[in-house]
């Protein structure tokens, strides 16, 4: 375990490094940031000596490779840089907006949970049944549409037409509940589906014919036998989705104007901000990173014969 566990570690650090390369050429490659930073009257193109100076303050008159290898060595020290556009330290942002993020991803995964493993285990037990055809068509369907429109369509039906919650913002559950449902849903009729694919699977198998013969209801052989080998998978992906929404969802909360971390990203990326935005690509990136490390844990932990580094 103790070898699996630093060989992951080591690999979770490749790929962060690997990642944050990719980001910084990005970055240059899209054009020079001293021209998003340097002061204009509106209407008129940057001064060029005033380009030059802005290049030369924030170091950005160095190689590429400089800049990168100055970078590597703030981040040894845990230092993540300074905005050019907020204005603060960038962990200082990273901290103020991940709790609002956060709060918002739980609700995502909890509302995700209580949708799909229900209708997930109904369709499976009414299989080739009506309602497994409608929630078929109905999952499909939601997971067709763009998180985006979907957003864009509750917004129009629950805040526009019959304003029972607010257009945007922050500050009350009532802000909380379309930018949720817009990632929820979608999310939790795809772990219907697979947990619906998973338990038809497994209803098949030698053991559950077994606690048939015995005189098991259905539903019984369903919940006490089915449902948690069943579940496994659903759990690992469950892990991994929420790491992922961790870092920032950034089109809901920007559609929603969400003051969390995909917000921050997306106002960072407008502005060349370049601290904040690789501070955001290496959060993120460890945030995944050690969630795939916990879902292999959950995973073993919930499958005695899953041997972890076998």
């Amino acid at each position: 375990m103790l070898a699996f566990l630093i060989q992951r570690i080591l690999w979770i650090g490749v790929t962060v490094l690997c990642v944050s390369l990719m980001t910084f050429g990005l970055i240059f490659a899209s054009g020079d940031p001293a021209q998003m930073l340097a002061p204009t009257r509106q209407g008129q193109p940057p001064d060029p000596a005033v380009v030059a100076r802005v290049r030369e303050a924030y170091g950005l008159d160095q190689p590429i490779y400089i800049q990168f290898v100055r970078y590597l060595g703030h981040l040894a020290q845990g230092d993540l840089g300074y905005s050019y556009y907020f204005r603060r330290p960038v962990t200082e942002l990273l901290v103020t907006k991940f709790a609002s993020t956060a709060l918002l991803a739980g609700l995502i995964m909890v509302t995700a949970i209580v949708i799909g493993l229900p209708v997930g285990m109904l369709a499976a037990l009414q299989r080739d049944s009506v309602l497994d055809h409608g929630i078929l068509i109905g999952s499909s369907l939601l997971l067709g549409v763009p998180t985006f429109l979907l957003a864009l369509l509750l917004i129009y039906f629950f805040a526009f037409q019959l304003k029972w919650f607010p257009l945007g913002g922050y500050g009350t559950w009532q802000h909380l509940v379309l930018p949720t449902l817009s990632v929820a849903l979608p999310t939790g009729m795809g772990y219907a589906i697979f947990l619906r694919t998973n338990m038809l699977s497994i209803l098949t198998a030698d053991y559950i014919r077994t606690a048939r013969s015995k005189g098991l209801s259905e539903q019984m052989v369903a919940m006490r036998h089915a449902l948690p080998n069943a579940l496994l998978p659903v759990v690992t992906l469950a892990s991994i989705d929420l790491a992922y929404l961790l870092t920032g969802i950034v089109l809901i909360e920007t559609v929603f104007q969400y003051p969390g971390i995909g917000l921050q990203v997306w106002q960072a990326t407008q502005q060349k901000d370049i601290p904040v935005i690789m501070g955001s690509v290496f959060f993120g990136a460890l945030l995944i990173g050690f969630g795939n490390l916990l879902a292999d844990l959950l995973a073993a932990w919930l499958d005695p014969r899953i041997r972890l580094g076998a």
